[in-house]
């Protein structure tokens, strides 16, 4: 059998790019800003256009990507957090 495969290319469009980064667990969330920055550079986005914004926790980076969106000033708002089972109750 045969699969058919379709494969677009993908430019960014010009503009500004905001990262609503969650402070907590930093040794996962870096990896993930550091993967997000590389896919977004190779789209063609200049590291100048991006703009990494610190929320206090994973649980405020919607607040902070809603405040962020309301600015009306990027093309898109990545959110990226990380949430680990542990001592903080996330998961009850």
């Amino acid at each position: 059998m045969t699969l058919k495969t379709i494969e677009g290319t993908f430019i960014a469009p010009k503009g500004r790019y905001a990262l609503v980064v969650g402070r907590f667990n930093s040794f996962v969330v870096e990896s993930l800003v550091s993967g997000a920055v590389d896919a977004l550079v190779r789209h063609g986005v200049n590291e100048s256009d991006i703009t990494i914004i610190r929320a206090p926790g994973a649980f405020e980076i919607p607040l902070v990507a809603q405040k962020v969106a309301q600015r009306n000033e990027f093309a898109a708002i990545i959110a990226l957090g990380a949430v680990i089972r542990g001592g903080t109750p996330h998961f009850e």
